[in-house]
């Protein structure tokens, strides 16, 4: 009887146990700040919503750390479901072989409704194959904009916002002059400003085939006359610290909000530290321009990440994603995360929402990656990026970037060397995927 009732007992436990057990969902990201806040309080909601799977963040370090890591951890076995990786990763995901499961793929089989055009189109594209199925999940899309310190540009005499780089030029020795000796105007992302960017907004190839997406047998050209000139210009103004090189990523982001820097090029995305931590009257504008390239402005390109699904998991898993997937694209939800972390809305129901809300004309800052990016019908030298091993191409011009600014090389010396290094990278890559 004893045995019988202990039997019982473990039976009981045992079922209740299994009942009541979650699959678990890894997912790795690289979000810092305030918008870490957003990514924990998002798996917190979604846990909270359902019980039979349990989302857990694992915060991996910068960008590129969280793709190595990802990559690595694929390779050793011990892939999380969910990776987070950033725009310029896509091409290197799209190559990597059973590394990964298509999104459209898993959400069909998971049952889920799904359409791809509910999503914007400016964004869906960069991660959709040439047939238009999506391969990863859009997440924290942004662009690239100029925040502007309104208080000490007043204080320099500034006026008006500068809408040109000749503009943020006269600017910036205006702010030297009232005291900025460390930094008239700097960027964040060195490649992503003043090659990526420069390139779309000016409607200048930054490579052959639509800079990419038409094929990864793609050459880098961004050592034309006009890439020289920019450098050269950077490289003039860096000598006083008019300009002031910032690194290759975000990290220095803080020299804004601290008011060192009043002119300050970088994501969009950035929203949420500048509201927090900003203790002066700031805004951002579209970046500038030259105004004697014919047609400029033309539209920038997206930044941010996406969410990777990574291969090899069962269909129960698959499941959880596909569900957590369904809730972070519910309108509502969207136009929140919108609206509190300044990146942009991933579906056209929750920018429709918040527009008709009246919210961008008292928060005119999160609109201003949007109109960049729907400024002019893009362009095969606007509609993206999708080089192969892009985060080392990265490196590569920032590195020569870096070599121009210390003096060690002119501006073209250094560009034709990140091009050819580049085009060499290129090539690797496509003898990788073969």
């Amino acid at each position: 009887m004893k045995k019988s009732l202990l039997g019982a007992l473990a039976f009981g436990l045992a079922t209740s146990t299994s009942a009541f057990a979650q699959t678990e969902i890894q997912w790795w990201h690289a979000m810092t700040g305030a918008n870490n806040d957003v990514v924990n309080r998002l798996a917190e909601e979604f846990n909270n919503s359902q019980k039979d799977y349990k989302v857990v963040v694992s915060y991996k370090g910068q960008y590129a750390d969280t793709l190595n890591a990802g990559i690595a951890a694929f390779r050793a076995g011990n892939a999380p479901h969910i990776l987070q990786v950033f725009e310029v990763g896509t091409a290197t995901m799209m190559g990597a072989k059973g590394a990964v499961k298509p999104v459209a793929e898993m959400m069909k089989e998971a049952g889920e409704k799904f359409d791809p055009n509910a999503y914007l189109p400016a964004i869906t594209g960069y991660y959709s194959t040439a047939k238009g199925e999506m391969l990863s999940f859009p997440f924290n899309s942004s662009s690239m904009v100029m925040w502007i310190n309104k208080d000490e540009l007043k204080k320099a005499g500034v006026n008006e916002i500068p809408k040109t780089w000749p503009d943020v030029f006269a600017a910036a020795k205006k702010l030297k002059a009232a005291g900025h000796d460390t930094c008239g105007f700097s960027n964040a992302w060195a490649s992503w400003a003043n090659v990526e960017q420069l390139s779309a907004w000016h409607n200048v190839p930054m490579a052959t085939k639509a800079n990419g997406l038409d094929g990864f047998d793609t050459e880098m050209k961004f050592n034309s006359p006009f890439h020289v000139r920019h450098l050269q210009n950077l490289v003039d103004l860096q000598k006083d610290k008019t300009y002031d090189y910032s690194g290759r990523d975000s990290k220095s982001e803080g020299r804004f909000t601290s008011g060192e820097c009043a002119i300050f090029l970088t994501s969009s995305g950035f929203y949420g530290n500048v509201k927090a931590n900003a203790k002066f009257d700031w805004a951002n504008a579209p970046m500038p321009y030259y105004p004697d390239v014919a047609g400029a402005p033309q539209n920038s390109i997206i930044g941010g990440a996406s969410l990777w699904v990574m291969g090899g998991k069962s269909a129960n898993e698959y499941k959880g994603v596909a569900k957590f997937f369904a809730f972070l694209s519910d309108t509502d939800r969207q136009a929140r995360l919108h609206q509190e972390s300044g990146y942009l809305p991933i579906t056209k129901a929750a920018y429709e929402k918040t527009k008709a809300s009246g919210f961008y004309e008292k928060n005119p800052a999160l609109q201003t990656a949007l109109i960049e990016l729907t400024n002019k019908e893009p362009t095969e030298n606007s509609r993206g990026l999708r080089f192969g091993n892009m985060v080392q191409i990265r490196d590569v011009i920032s590195e020569e970037i870096e070599a121009a600014l210390a003096g060690q090389k002119s501006a073209k010396d250094a560009l034709d060397a990140a091009v050819n290094r580049s085009n060499q990278i290129l090539r690797q890559f496509e003898r990788t995927i073969r």
